[in-house]
Order: C-alpha cells, then structure tokens, then sequence
C-alpha cells in the first residue's frame, strides 16, 4: 500500500479526489457557520464545569502509530494560531466547508495504514489536522504555530522565486519603524526556501548591499544562506522587490517605464511602515502599477498577516492556469507533537495546492490551501530492500538541490541526542 501511495499518489491526501471533494462541498453547500472541535479548548471546562466555547468532549486515546500521543483516528480537528481570530467569518465558513475533509482522512487512514499526519491548511490561517490531538500552547499559553509559515505551505503555494528585499534606513527610519522593518524582512526570509532566491539592499542617501560579499547576485535562501549564503543565478520563475519604507516623495514612474513595462515581469511589494500615511499614495502606486500589493505596517502585530499577502498574490497564476506540482520538501525533525529527542525521526512532507474552481472567482485565482500528508524517510528506504541492492549496495536519498535525505551513514544530531532513523 505504501508503494502505491508513492508511486501512484491514489490513496494519499494530496490527490485530486480531495482537491474535488473539497471544492464541491465549498460550491454546494448553503449553511450558516458553525462552532468546531478547536484543538487547544477542547475537553476544557470553565469556573462553573462546562465546556468553553469551542471546546466540548472529544475523545483521545494513546496511539502506537503517532508516537504514544492521545489522537482521535474518527475525526480531525482545528488549530487556529493565537494572533488569528478563532470565530473569524472566513474562519468559521472555512471550518465548515472543510469538515468533508474528515471522511478522506479516515479512509485515506484506512486504506494505507503506514500514512501518519494529514492535513489541510487554509489560506486564512487555520489548519486542520488528522487524526485529532490536544494542542499544547507555551508557557505563556501563546500557539505560535501558523501553517502558513511552513515550508510544505509555502512551497506547494508558490512556484521558485527571486526576491530583492530593498530596506529604507534614512534619518526618520529610527526606533519602533526600524523595528518593524527589520521584523518585516524575517518575516520575508522565514517564508523562503531552498527554491528561492534572495537579496537584501538597504539605502538612504546611498545604496549598499546588507551583506557586501553577495554584492550584485541572488543568493539561495536556505536556513544557512539566510543568514550568509553561497552564490546563485536566481530561480528564473517568479520575480519580485519587496520595498519596505515609510514613505515615497516620489513615485518613480520613469524608472518602472524604462527597466519593468510593459511586461512587467517583475511584482513590486510595498511596505509602508509606521503610523504615518503622508505619502502612502506614492507607496500605493509602485505595487498597484507593477502587479504587486501594498501593505500598511503600522506595529508589530501587523507584520505576520501583512507579508503573506504577496503569497496569495504570487500564486494567483498558478491557481487560474492550474498548473502546479506535487511538492516534496526537505529532511526534518518530527518534533512538532514530540519533544522527547530520542524519539525523533526524520520527515518529509508531501503536499499539493486547493484551489477555487467557483465560474465566479475563477479568474482572481483564490488559494484555498494547502493539502499534505508526512511521511517518515525510514519507509521510503523500506522500499530499498537489501536483497535487491546486492552486498555491497545501498540505497540513499538526494533533493533537487543537493541536499541529503537519507543515506545508511547519515546521523543527524538534534540538541546532543542522535535522532531515530
């Protein structure tokens, strides 16, 4: 069954039959929101005893499958990170309209008992997880966790991309803006990947590469690139400057005419930062005038939302041609669900885009989401059994970019403990 779910991607969540049903259900169904099984209240009470919103008895007992954790293999449920709105509209008629999805989890689980953790991840921000699980916030009862940031996310979202990242830092970018801009730039880079490419150019009254020894050239934007990488030519697909500032005195027309129209090929994001809206206008144009998006940056709280929109934006393209790939990323630690290091096992995940197929929104190409499912490396090299590699053989595992999935001297370590593998 494993063998065919990889093989054949027939049984396995990121294929079309979920893609379809979810759509049907989002194009047939007339229904009011409704409350959800929300994985960090439930099977909670308040002062007096009862359920709190949201909450309500949801069964969980220890599976051997899913690391000795309480799940629910009937139904899944729904995590919302803390800085979204849990009874958001788009939240709860997402919810609902998702709640088809429980039905494929169960059967796909079925059918193929070597699937562990599947899930869907909405474009507003909630993520649905099967089996169900008691989420654990932190010490400070925050859910940092935004299926939006991860990496099977924004891969199957978007196609490869170049981004320069162009930072003001003159006189009046003091204080809590600069903060606010350079948490914006993280921001960025955290929804960067191996298939990526990045720069980071600072000016005020002069122009200056952040890093010098990348000077005139993208750069890969992997976990160590984004900190100091080795040199790249870029992704050649999707292109895009990312302009964080808190005004414009001007709005550069000439400049767009002469190096980006009439093609356009490459977006303009912008970022105005600050509470001050002097000249947004000017901010406004660049991106509206070069198939970008302007955003609105006044603290904090805004960035997380603000920089995903330009994922929304990059992948309208994708979505109307519906042309896209299934994606497979890069070795991780399960350590999601699991902090018990010696229990650790190297993942990868499986995933693929949901889009809209409404006659009515079609050409606005709306992401829905993300499906995916994870899969342990160690039954990928079950596949490669020994008999057929022969004595003195072995089998191992490479990414597109070069990178080791698995190898029989691979030992990865995690916090001082090998890991499981």
């Amino acid at each position: 069954p494993f063998m065919q779910t990889i093989g054949s991607c027939n049984n396995l969540l990121v294929t079309k039959a979920i893609a379809r049903r979810y759509h049907r259900f989002h194009r047939d169904s007339q229904q009011p929101p409704f409350d959800y099984y929300n994985s960090m209240l439930i099977n909670t009470v308040d002062e007096d005893g009862n359920p709190v919103p949201l909450g309500g008895e949801f069964p969980l007992e220890e599976n051997e499958h899913f690391n000795k954790l309480p799940v629910n293999i009937q139904q899944s449920n729904i995590q919302v990170p803390t800085n979204v709105y849990n009874r958001d509209p788009d939240i709860l008629n997402g919810v609902f309209m998702s709640e088809a999805l429980n039905d494929v989890f169960a059967d796909n689980f079925q059918e193929d008992p070597t699937l562990t953790w599947q899930y869907f991840g909405s474009s507003t921000g909630f993520f649905r997880l099967y089996p169900g699980i008691q989420w654990t916030p932190d010490e400070n009862g925050v859910v940092t966790f935004d299926c939006r940031n991860r990496n099977w996310y924004i891969q199957a979202a978007t196609s490869p991309k170049d981004v320069v990242i162009v930072v003001d830092v003159s006189g009046s970018m003091k204080g809590l803006r600069l903060t606010i801009a350079k948490h914006t730039i993280n921001t960025i880079l955290d929804t960067l990947g191996e298939n990526d490419f990045v720069n980071i150019i600072a000016y005020s009254d002069y122009v200056r590469y952040v890093e010098p020894c990348f000077q005139g050239t993208l750069v890969q934007a992997d976990l160590d690139n984004r900190e100091a990488t080795a040199l790249g030519q870029g992704s050649l697909c999707n292109q895009a400057i990312m302009l964080i500032t808190d005004g414009a005195m001007e709005d550069f027309q000439d400049v767009f005419q002469e190096f980006n129209w009439p093609e356009r090929r490459v977006r303009v994001f912008t970022y105005l930062i600050g509470r001050e809206m002097t000249f947004a206008e000017n901010v406004k144009w660049i991106a509206c005038n070069n198939k970008g998006y302007y955003t609105h940056v006044s603290t904090l709280a805004d960035v997380q939302e603000n920089v995903m929109e330009y994922l929304h934006v990059l992948s309208r393209p994708m979505v109307i041609n519906h042309d896209h790939d299934i994606i497979w990323t890069e070795a991780y630690m399960d350590s999601l669900f699991n902090t018990q290091a010696q229990s650790l096992l190297l993942m990868t995940s499986v995933a693929m885009p949901v889009f809209s197929k409404k006659r009515e929104t079609l050409s606005h190409g709306i992401l829905l989401g993300v499906v995916g499912t994870d899969v342990a490396l160690r039954e990928l090299m079950r596949l490669a059994t020994r008999y057929k590699l022969g004595i003195h053989g072995y089998a191992y595992l490479i990414t597109n970019n070069g990178y080791i999935l698995s190898h029989p001297d691979l030992r990865p370590l995690v916090r001082g403990f090998f890991c499981w593998y």
